[in-house]
């Protein structure tokens, strides 16, 4: 592996784990060179999954792009790098589930949306409001009080 400091050939690994949902294993490497110490991730390769975007064009699955729209929606909130990368892990795992070579963004957003709710209710709404597209307060609001049921559901349980 090149150091991305120096790019250097030799490093060697220094710790070696699997993620917290078992799809990746992350090293951190020290280069031999200059001593810089990164992470890297090791995944499976996988077919392409061509997503079907609402105006109908198509582009590759791209779990960069569903982190940074999480990390938006997650700004100035109590929510870690690791939680975010678990949503991104257990959105691609569902994903993947399905054996499909191409799935709409709206099924890709419900999914995210899904999964952010258990994490942090301000993330959720955040991302809601702009996968959504909210053009009005009663939208917003619509959204909020199903926020408030299904605490309630999931505090009867």
């Amino acid at each position: 592996m090149q150091c991305p400091r120096c790019h250097h050939n030799d490093t060697r690994v220094v710790d070696s784990r699997p993620t917290a949902e078992g799809q990746a294993i992350r090293r951190r490497r020290e280069c031999e060179k200059c001593g810089f110490r990164f992470t890297t991730f090791e995944r499976v390769e996988v077919a392409p999954l061509l997503v079907i975007k609402k105006d109908g064009t198509r582009e590759e699955f791209s779990r960069e792009k569903i982190l940074r729209g999480i990390i938006r929606s997650a700004e100035k909130r109590p929510v870690t790098m690791q939680q975010m990368n678990t949503v991104v892990d257990k959105v691609e795992s569902k994903v993947r589930a399905l054996g499909e070579n191409e799935i709409s963004s709206q099924l890709i957003g419900e999914y995210v949306m899904n999964e952010l709710a258990d994490v942090d209710e301000i993330a959720y709404i955040r991302f809601a409001s702009v996968y959504r597209q909210f053009k009005d307060m009663s939208v917003f609001l619509d959204e909020m009080k199903e926020m408030v049921e299904r605490d309630k559901r999931s505090d009867k349980r």
